[in-house]
């Protein structure tokens, strides 16, 4: 048995988990509201408090979304109860970041701003006082980290001066620079 896809996982009392037909599931907290289409072929029930996750046979195919049906329903419900954040830091002379209402502005030095739209409006942009941290905030997991991925291919960190976007606490190694010519 998967050791993830066995756990139950447990349903705070300010939470409601409705299962649909097909595994539908909704999922509703203080935070938002959550739905999700996962596998047909799993069980998924919920009893005291705790959804349980089954499989039908031990096939590769089922094992394998065992683990990825549970996890991805414990995603939606720690999503609506405390959220999820990625936290984003910016290195360079003259690189920074601002707020422009719920709006990201992204100066990397590119010739233009870039500005970035919460794709939904349980997602929000937050930036330290001297632009150099940037956290983004919502409730949906993949969402957040989606986001973060494309922000930080704006300016990927570059493994000379160390300039870019990069996630926190990513180690960057850095290469030593071409030596010049030497002299006879």
């Amino acid at each position: 048995m998967s050791r993830i896809g066995r756990m139950p996982i447990s349903v705070p009392k300010n939470v409601t988990v409705e299962i649909g037909k097909e595994n539908f599931i909704k999922v509703k907290g203080p935070k938002g509201e959550l739905s999700r289409s996962l596998s047909r072929d799993m069980s998924i029930t919920q009893e005291n408090g705790e959804i349980h996750i089954a499989r039908p046979t031990e096939m590769r195919h089922h094992r394998a979304l065992h683990g990825l049906t549970r996890s991805l329903l414990n995603n939606m419900v720690v999503g609506v109860t405390t959220g999820f954040s990625r936290v984003l830091e910016i290195q360079g002379v003259g690189y920074r970041a601002q707020l422009q209402g719920n709006n990201l502005q992204l100066q990397v030095g590119k010739s233009h701003d870039v500005v970035y739209e919460p794709p939904s409006k349980d997602m929000s942009f937050d930036v330290s006082r001297d632009g150099r941290t940037l956290t983004i905030s919502g409730i949906d997991k993949e969402a957040v980290g989606q986001l973060a991925a494309v922000i930080r291919m704006e300016r990927p960190p570059e493994p000379y001066k160390g300039k870019g976007i990069r996630y926190q606490g990513e180690f960057v190694r850095s290469k030593a620079g071409k030596s010049g010519k030497a002299s006879k």
